[in-house]
């Protein structure tokens, strides 16, 4: 599990940390999700962000990877959830496209952009963290983008939630 943490001050994104979370020693799948509870709590716990991206399920050809997959994201959201902070979903091509203007970039294109963007020395070989990455960058490059659509019952309810635009 890569993960990105970055801090955002007047419309300015810095690198605060880059890693994985290595799960590969492990055979039991619930220990594993066990830990990646546990790491996501104490990211939060230490760093208080305010917000958290993660990268949508995506429909693969293995039914069994993408219910691991989707049971890793759940408790990565239900730890956010847990401590009161508020968790966004990004598919992987919407990820991709606002990193590199490229919906089918790929994993070593996305980290290279990162890379220029956040002024990172090295990348890691594993590209798993700068996946983690890319969704916090992709989330800081949406912030602000999304708007609530504002729903009317008939024309006397718009009249009451728009008198801006009456004379």
């Amino acid at each position: 599990m890569g993960f990105g943490l970055i801090k955002v001050v007047n419309k300015k994104m810095t690198l605060l940390q880059l890693n994985e979370l290595q799960l590969k020693k492990y055979t039991d799948p619930y220990v594993k999700l066990k830990l990646i509870f546990e790491r996501t709590i104490e990211l939060i716990d230490t760093h208080h962000p305010d917000e958290i991206a993660i990268e949508a399920p995506f429909f693969g050809k293995n039914v069994q990877s993408m219910l691991k997959l989707g049971r890793a994201q759940g408790v990565a959201m239900a730890a956010g959830l847990s401590r009161q902070v508020p968790v966004t979903e990004y598919s992987p091509k919407k990820i991709k496209m606002a990193i590199t203007g490229n919906g089918n970039a790929s994993k070593e294109q996305v980290a290279r952009m990162l890379q220029s963007l956040l002024s990172i020395k090295e990348l890691p070989k594993n590209l798993d963290s700068t996946d983690g990455l890319a969704a916090a960058v992709c989330h800081f490059f949406n912030s602000g983008k999304t708007q609530q659509t504002k729903s009317y019952s008939g024309w006397e309810s718009f009249v009451k939630q728009n008198q801006d635009k009456i004379k």
